[in-house]
C-alpha cells in the first residue's frame, strides 16, 4: 500500500540512577518502583497484545543506560517485587473495602487486575523486562536506542575526552543487554551544539533526535523544514521534533492529559485512607506516600478534596476519542505536506515515557487505541522508525544544526543558572583529573584497575543532568545537590589514594557495591 507519509513515536524512557543498599527502603528509588508498574510494564503488554494481534506497530524507544542498569540489577528488581507484592495485598483489601460502594468497586478491581498482570510480565521475565522489550526489538516493532551514559549533558562538559566517555559507555553498556550495536541515540535533554555528531559517528551511531530549533536555524536553513531528516557534516542524521504533535500531547492547558475525565494524580490512598489502615504499606519512616492506588478523576479546577470519582469507561472513551482526534490531525497534516513537498515526509513525535501511565494514566490506552485505530482506520501515515525513514529516503540535505536542546527557552538555561552553576567547576575538575588518570595508568589489572573504573562511574553519576535539573525546579533539592557532592567526593577520594599509592580496599569495596552502575566498565574510555 502507498502512503502519503510516515509517523515516528519516539518514547524516552529514564530515570537518574538511585539505588541505596545502605537502607531498608529509600524514597527516591521509588520513582523506579512506580515507573516499572505504572508505565514499564504497562507498555510493554500493550505492546506484545499487539503482536499476538497482529498489529503492524513501530515505535522508537530510549532506555537509557542509568535505567536499563536498574532494571537489571538484583536488589532493586528484589525491592520492586516485594513492592508489587504489598500492593497486590492492598488491592485484594481494597476490594473488601469497596465491595459496597457502586462507585469504587469497579475501580478496586481493576488495580487488583492490573498488579496482577504487572506480576504476571515480571514473572514470566524472570525479573529482568529489558528481555522482554529486546524481544520486541528482535521482532523489527520497536528500535531501541540509547542515551549518554548517565545523562550527562554534553554541551556543558569542557572535557571532549569526558563527552566521548559519555557516549562509549553508553553503546557498550547497551550491547551488553541487548546483544547489538545500537543504532540511533537520544542526547540527554537533546542538548546538542555543532561538533558533537563526530563523536557520535565514532561510535557508528546513525542518527539522534533535536528539538525543532536545532533544525530550523540550521546552516543553511533545511529545505523540508522538521518533516525530513538532516544530515550534519559527519554524515550522522538528526530527526527533529514536530511541535503541533508535542502540545497536543505535552500540553498542560490544551493537552489530552489534562481531560477532566481523566484519573487524577495527585489524589492517593496514602493520603485518603485511615492511617492504621495504610501504615503497613508505607516505608519504615510511617510517613504516608502515594501507593499507586487512586479513586478520583481530574474532575477541573476544583480543589482535591473536590474531586469526583474515576469512572473507568468514561475515561476509556475519552482515550479513544483522543486518540482518533490524534490519528485524524497527523492524516490531515501529512495530506498537507504531502501536496507541498517532493518526498514523503515523516512527523516525528517525542515524548518521555513516563508521561504515558506514571503522568497520564490512560497514555497506554491511548497508544493501544491509536496503533489499532492507525492500522484499521486510514491509508494515509504509517509508523515508521527512523532506520527504516533512512533506508527508504537515504539521500537527505546535508546541514550545520544549531546549539539546542528540549528545555525551556531551548538552550541550556535549565541546567546551568544561578541554582546550579557552582558544580560545573567540580565537575570540570574532574573530567580534567580522570583523563589525567587514564593515559597516566593506561596499562594496569587488580586493585588499581578497579579503583580507576570506579573512578569513571563516580564521574559519571556526578554528571547526571538530572541532578541540576532537580535543582532548578526546586523538588528534591537536597538530594540532588547531595548526590553530585556525594559522587564528586568519592572520586576526589579515590583520585588522591592513585595518585599517592594508597589505596584502601575497604572503601573500594563499599563504594563498589554501593554505585555499581555499568559493571563492565573500562575506564580507558577516557584516553
Amino acid at each position: 500500500m502507498d502512503y502519503k507519509g510516515y509517523w515516528c513515536l519516539q518514547l524516552h524512557a529514564h530515570l537518574p540512577y538511585v539505588r541505596h543498599p545502605e537502607y531498608p527502603d529509600f524514597l527516591e528509588e521509588d520513582w523506579l518502583y512506580e515507573a516499572i508498574t505504572e508505565t514499564y510494564l504497562p507498555l510493554l503488554s500493550v505492546f506484545e497484545k499487539f503482536v499476538e494481534d497482529d498489529i503492524d506497530f513501530r515505535l522508537t524507544m530510549t532506555i537509557t543506560p542509568s535505567l536499563a542498569n536498574m532494571l537489571s540489577d538484583n536488589l532493586l528488581q528484589h525491592r520492586y517485587y516485594e513492592r508489587l507484592k504489598k500492593q497486590i495485598e492492598l488491592s485484594e483489601k481494597e476490594l473488601l473495602r469497596t465491595k459496597d460502594s457502586l462507585e469504587f468497586k469497579s475501580v478496586a478491581q481493576m488495580y487488583y487486575d492490573r498488579f496482577q498482570n504487572c506480576k504476571r510480565l515480571w514473572d514470566k521475565y524472570n525479573d529482568n523486562i529489558l528481555i522482554g522489550f529486546r524481544r520486541l526489538q528482535n521482532l523489527g516493532n520497536i528500535e531501541i536506542i540509547t542515551c549518554c551514559a548517565t545523562h550527562g549533558l554534553l554541551p556543558l562538559m569542557n572535557n571532549e575526552k569526558a563527552q566521548r566517555a559519555q557516549i562509549s559507555v553508553a553503546c557498550n553498556d547497551y550491547e551488553r543487554h541487548f546483544g547489538v550495536r545500537p543504532k540511533g541515540i537520544w542526547l540527554a535533554e537533546c542538548a546538542y551544539y555543532p561538533g558533537i555528531d563526530k563523536i557520535l559517528k565514532e561510535e557508528d551511531l546513525k542518527y539522534f533526535f533535536l528539538e525543532s530549533q536545532g533544525v530550523l536555524y540550521s546552516t543553511p536553513c533545511p529545505k523540508y523544514g522538521v518533516f525530513a531528516p538532516i544530515y550534519c557534516e559527519s554524515g550522522v542524521a538528526a530527526f527533529s521534533r514536530d511541535m503541533e504533535t508535542a502540545s497536543q500531547v505535552w500540553s498542560s492547558e490544551t493537552g489530552y492529559p489534562g481531560d477532566p475525565s481523566y484519573r487524577e494524580f495527585y489524589r492517593d490512598l496514602g493520603y485518603d485512607c485511615d492511617y492504621e489502615y495504610i501504615k503497613p504499606y508505607l516505608h519504615s519512616d510511617g510517613i504516608r506516600r502515594n501507593t499507586g492506588i487512586k479513586y478520583h478523576k481530574i474532575t477541573g479546577k476544583v480543589s482535591l478534596g473536590d474531586k469526583q470519582p474515576y469512572v473507568l469507561q468514561e475515561a476509556s472513551d475519552k482515550a479513544a476519542e483522543h486518540a482518533g482526534n490524534f490519528l485524524f490531525n497527523r492524516t490531515k497534516q501529512v495530506e498537507y505536506l504531502s501536496e507541498i513537498m517532493d518526498r514523503s515526509p515523516i512527523v516525528v513525535s517525542m515524548y518521555d515515557a513516563e508521561l504515558f501511565g506514571h503522568w497520564w494514566f490512560e497514555g497506554p490506552n491511548f497508544i493501544n487505541f491509536l496503533f489499532r485505530k492507525t492500522q484499521y482506520d486510514q491509508n494515509i501515515i504509517k509508523p515508521i522508525t527512523p532506520s527504516e525513514y533512512l533506508n527508504k529516503f537515504p539521500v537527505n540535505q546535508i546541514v550545520r544544526p544549531a546549539a539546542s536542546s528540549w528545555g525551556d527557552k531551548g538552550y541550556y538555561e535549565v541546567w546551568l543558572n544561578g541554582s546550579n552553576d557552582y558544580i560545573y567547576r567540580h565537575l570540570h575538575k574532574a573530567s580534567d583529573r580522570m583523563s589525567e588518570l587514564a593515559n597516566k595508568f593506561s596499562r594496569v589489572s587488580g586493585i588499581l584497575k578497579r579503583a580507576l573504573n570506579q573512578s569513571a562511574r563516580e564521574l559519571l553519576l556526578a554528571q547526571s543532568s538530572d541532578w541540576a535539573f532537580i535543582m532548578t525546579r526546586g523538588t528534591m533539592v537536597e538530594y540532588a545537590k547531595k548526590r553530585t557532592k556525594d559522587h564528586l567526593e568519592n572520586f576526589t577520594k579515590l583520585y588522591s589514594q592513585i595518585v599517592n599509592n594508597s589505596l584502601d580496599e575497604s572503601y573500594l569495596k563499599i563504594l563498589e557495591n554501593k554505585n555499581r552502575i555499568f559493571p563492565e566498565i573500562d575506564y580507558r574510555a577516557y584516553l
